[in-house]
């Protein structure tokens, strides 16, 4: 049975605690009204208590109970400035329900929210679309801070002003009004993340660009990822490999990227 509401809650205890007031990090309505958060939680408690505080941070929140009810309702012409889905729910888990969405070409940019911190279920929700992956565990003010970058991003890509003209390095063509990709006169289907990574290692073409450098530049400065001091790094290379995929797609001899160990990538200058 489909579950659509718009929350009102508080947080519990030890999920997604809310930071203290006055860190900065609200959203204003724009003219179109508030941004639209979809949440995806079999958890009613979890799903309450999120929707309250970010409906205080000027969200406007629908909430699904399951999985195929939020395909159904994207399906059906439904949208949403973020998606955030949980990973382990009955009947479509949170992959197979985003892998879903793909295949029916709904590309709303969508977080995972989990309670799973290993390493592999942020490689397998980044290869499978996800533009972040944020610990259940996390303060509100990360979620925040993510989603802000997403909303930024995608305002960017949809029209805002342009920063630079359309430029060529070699057979990669980077179109910044629609930051777009092509190579060898191929277009590269690129998401607006992979996008920006490219035109950074582009722009830096033969200087070596450090893990550090290509994860601020995805999630913004200052946020830790990942188990140990360098978790990040797990996050950088699945960004990466899904780059030289889609690029291989386009070229079986594409061969740009390479690898700094323990540093970082460069893009080869020709």
């Amino acid at each position: 049975m489909q579950n659509v509401a718009v929350s009102h809650g508080s947080l519990p205890t030890g999920q997604m605690i809310p930071e203290p007031e006055g860190l900065g990090f609200e959203v204003s309505p724009g003219a179109e009204g508030p941004p639209h958060v979809v949440l995806v939680d079999d958890d009613a408690l979890f799903r309450e208590s999120l929707g309250l505080n970010l409906t205080d941070h000027s969200f406007r929140v629908t909430e699904f109970s399951d999985g195929q009810s939020a395909i159904d309702y994207f399906a059906g012409g439904g949208d949403a400035d973020v998606l955030l889905l949980d990973w382990r729910m009955p009947g479509l888990d949170g992959l197979q329900v985003l892998r879903t969405m793909r295949s029916l070409s709904i590309d709303v940019p969508t977080i995972f929210l989990t309670v799973l911190d290993n390493e592999i279920y942020e490689e397998a929700a980044l290869e499978g679309g996800a533009v972040d992956f944020v610990e259940k565990s996390r303060g509100l003010s990360i979620l925040l801070r993510r989603m802000a970058l997403i909303m930024q991003g995608q305002k960017s890509a949809s029209g805002g002003e342009e920063e630079h003209q359309n430029t060529v390095f070699g057979k990669l063509e980077l179109r910044h009004d629609s930051n777009r990709a092509h190579w060898g006169g191929k277009p590269v289907d690129l998401t607006l993340t992979e996008f920006r990574i490219v035109v950074l290692m582009a722009e830096k073409a033969g200087t070596d660009v450090s893990y550090r450098e290509i994860y601020d530049l995805a999630h913004g400065k200052g946020f830790i990822a990942g188990s140990g001091d360098d978790g990040f790094r797990v996050n950088v290379r699945t960004f990466i490999k899904r780059i030289r995929r889609k690029f291989k797609e386009t070229d079986d001899d594409f061969d740009q990227i390479e690898n700094y160990p323990g540093f970082g990538y460069r893009w080869r200058k020709d």
